[in-house]
């Protein structure tokens, strides 16, 4: 009897802020002062697919299309994110229905997701509710840390926090070992951008992996990536989430290490 596909959804959360929920082909109106626009340009490695779904805010699956956190981000202008490219990739690869649930709110800092505030028990909430009808949470993918960068006190102790975080959010999941791929910063808001990004990338939590973002094409405002580069971003996603977390592609990514 063939599995139902509400049943089989590899499902995963997808949190931060700005450069996870999208700002790819997001331009200004220079007609209009301080209105954005998104210019709907989707990338072939970003377009919709039957086996790809998103977790709306009205907390029901739908086909999941650009911009993914239209209705979560909602006061910004949304476009295109990595969440698209990355669900491709592992749908591709793993021949899988990929189910995505959009929790990132751009300009938050690492203390708006701490445990008991609105963003945090949001996601959670969203988490749990998105399993009701079946399907598995393989992993949550994290991409914050920009409005770490201006106070040298937050940079110094984002690393504690976001080990706060990953603790927590296994928690409340019941999920001790989930899967957590973090984007180390290329860019901020203030002067502790290197700060931030080495707090990332020396956490050595089990079952926490880090990309780096550095060397990815960034818009004119120097903070936000472009939507070339989120597609990118999200393949880099996918390859570190299959190689670490996918049984069968780790064995093949060991067979290649065994070849060299």
């Amino acid at each position: 009897m063939e599995e139902n596909p509400k049943t089989a959804k590899q499902i995963f959360i997808l949190s931060g802020q700005s450069n996870m929920a999208g700002r790819g082909g997001v331009c200004k109106d220079h007609h209009h002062h301080n209105h954005q626009y998104w210019d709907k340009v989707v990338p072939p490695e970003c377009q919709p697919h039957q086996d790809i779904l998103r977790f709306s805010a009205k907390l029901h699956w739908e086909k999941a299309h650009e911009p993914l956190h239209a209705d979560i981000d909602s006061k910004k202008v949304c476009g295109v994110g990595p969440g698209m490219s990355f669900a491709n990739m592992v749908r591709q690869k793993m021949r899988v229905v990929v189910g995505l649930v959009p929790c990132a709110v751009g300009g938050t800092s690492i203390t708006q997701w701490g445990r008991g505030e609105v963003l945090y028990e949001n996601m959670v909430k969203r988490a749990k509710e998105s399993v009701e009808d079946g399907g598995e949470i393989k992993g949550l993918l994290w991409y914050q840390g920009e409005s770490d960068t201006s106070d040298i006190h937050d940079a110094e102790v984002y690393q504690g926090n976001m080990e706060k975080l990953i603790e927590n959010v296994r928690e409340d999941l019941g999920l001790p070992s989930l899967p957590i791929v973090m984007v180390a910063i290329t860019s901020g808001d203030g002067k502790y951008v290197d700060k931030v990004r080495e707090a990332q990338l020396r956490i050595t939590l089990p079952n926490v992996v880090c990309v780096d973002a550095k060397g990815l094409d960034l818009k004119d405002d120097h903070l936000h990536l472009t939507t070339e580069a989120q597609a990118k971003l999200g393949y880099m996603l996918a390859e570190v989430y299959l190689k670490n977390f996918a049984p069968s592609w780790k064995r093949f990514f060991s067979c290649l290490l065994c070849l060299k």
